[in-house]
């Protein structure tokens, strides 16, 4: 076969629809995957209805800096860690309570650092 027929785009190909990784939230329909390996099972266990509460207002979040607006709901999904630290031992981050009490136009978003 020639480089030119393995190059050569068929017309099924083209109307083939396309595999698409799938993230945690897709924009189009508004929905979230609360299932997608992205999120290393954290819509899960004992803190997961805070978790999806906070990382649903972050993603949705128009305040600047973003998910400024949600900083009550990453509280309450941090004090939920803190109840169950032999599960989430890593995600307890205790100095947000400083960041918290900084000023919104800091370039500092240590409480939502974890996300990215």
């Amino acid at each position: 076969m020639s480089t030119e027929e393995k190059n050569k785009v068929t017309k099924e190909e083209i109307n083939e629809p396309k595999e698409e990784t799938q993230g945690a939230y897709n924009p189009d329909t508004g929905e979230f995957n609360w299932d997608c390996p992205c999120l290393g099972g954290m819509a899960n266990g004992p803190c997961g209805e805070d978790f999806k509460a906070s990382f649903s207002c972050f993603v949705l979040s128009e305040a600047e800096p973003k998910g400024y607006d949600c900083v009550e709901k990453f509280q309450a999904m941090q004090d939920c860690f803190r109840r169950h630290p032999e599960e989430y031992a890593d995600e307890i981050d205790d100095s947000e309570d400083e960041v918290v009490a900084s000023s919104p136009n800091e370039e500092s978003s240590g409480w939502l650092s974890w996300l990215f």
